[in-house]
């Protein structure tokens, strides 16, 4: 790693280490709300997008400069990584990803093949092509989602408010959940490991759907396989775990791993820095809806943030969650110089 990647904000502070200001990136950076993603988006699909290694890195530099923020993350899926496992992935216009053979019987599973990495080559090309352009200070994040994430995906074949079969088949089929979880957990670990050798600096793990679970069940049914992931990792790489929707989870969170929690806007920033104990870097947690407010309640909200982080070396502002396409991206850019001059002041 060159000395500027080292020495930049967001790897110092992800080491908890004195910054000249607080660093700053936004979930879902390259998205609908930003015009240089549009014109790319309204040639391509989707998919398409995510497959074509030139254009990816495209709208992943593009919002890095946009924005001014302190670290780029690599545009992708989180569902990609299913294909290779024979999972049949489609992503409609208004209606979102869709599998269209789901996982729910020990049949189902025994057809599945086992992930061929290889046939993501288009992610760590797009990685290279990023890294190669980036500028020298400016770290790149690689990110995959949580096993628990991607087994409601595969179960429930799209996107759900309940989870309901997901459930099903956790309370009813251990021996097929704890196969899937495994299987998953495994090819997680070897698709960020070629992120990281392609050229990523941290990665971050999406648990977005671990919120519908109570504590006992996170426990007993996803914490394990995202430890695994997590102490299978490169130690030296920072991981970030990122879990939204239930503050109750926090603890648990912090036992699953990652040298970095992110957290959502649902969790006040100082309360769960202590819960979770200060010899851990945290990540957030602006709710992304303030970026559609008036200048006035973006200052406040932003300042409450930093002030729940206090002074304290580890902190890594964020959004909660992804910046919504109905933002102005103008908001964004504000967003990030706030940040910047109140870290200043604090440094």
């Amino acid at each position: 790693m060159t000395p500027e990647l080292h020495n930049s904000r967001f790897l110092r502070a992800a080491r908890r280490e004195p910054v000249d200001s607080t660093p700053v990136w936004i979930m879902r950076q390259a998205g609908r709300y930003l015009p240089e993603y549009r014109r790319v988006r309204d040639k391509v699909s989707f998919l398409e997008l995510c497959k074509r290694p030139e254009l990816a890195a495209e709208v992943t530099l593009t919002a890095q400069a946009a924005l001014g923020v302190d670290a780029a993350i690599l545009f992708a899926d989180l569902l990609p990584i299913l294909e290779p496992m024979g999972f049949q992935l489609e992503y409609s216009a208004g209606d979102g990803p869709r599998i269209h053979n789901p996982v729910r019987t020990a049949d189902d599973l025994s057809r599945l093949r086992e992930c061929d990495l290889d046939q993501l080559g288009f992610v760590y090309e797009t990685v290279r092509l990023v890294r190669k352009d980036l500028p020298a200070g400016i770290p790149l994040l690689g990110f995959a989602g949580a096993p628990f994430t991607l087994a409601s995906y595969a179960i429930e074949g799209r996107g759900s408010r309940d989870f309901a079969r997901t459930k099903r088949v956790m309370y009813a089929c251990p021996e097929l959940w704890a196969a899937l979880m495994g299987r998953l957990a495994d090819s997680i670990v070897g698709y960020l490991e070629r992120q990281i050798e392609a050229g990523c600096q941290a990665v971050q793990i999406f648990d977005s759907w671990a919120g519908c679970l109570s504590p006992t069940d996170y426990r007993n049914y996803a914490l394990p396989y995202s430890k695994r992931v997590f102490e299978r990792l490169p130690p030296h790489v920072p991981a970030i775990h990122f879990l939204t929707g239930n503050p109750a989870l926090v603890e648990l969170q912090r036992e699953a791993g990652g040298s970095i929690i992110g957290l959502d806007w649902r969790v006040d920033l100082r309360d769960a820095w202590s819960r979770l104990g200060h010899d851990v870097a945290v990540q957030g947690n602006l709710d992304p809806v303030v970026l559609q407010a008036d200048l006035a309640t973006l200052k406040t909200q932003t300042q409450a943030v930093m002030d729940g982080a206090g002074r304290r070396p580890g902190h890594i502002f964020n959004l909660g969650h992804g910046v919504l396409p109905e933002t102005d991206p103008e908001q964004v850019k504000t967003l990030v110089k706030l940040v910047h001059d109140m870290g200043a002041a604090r440094s």
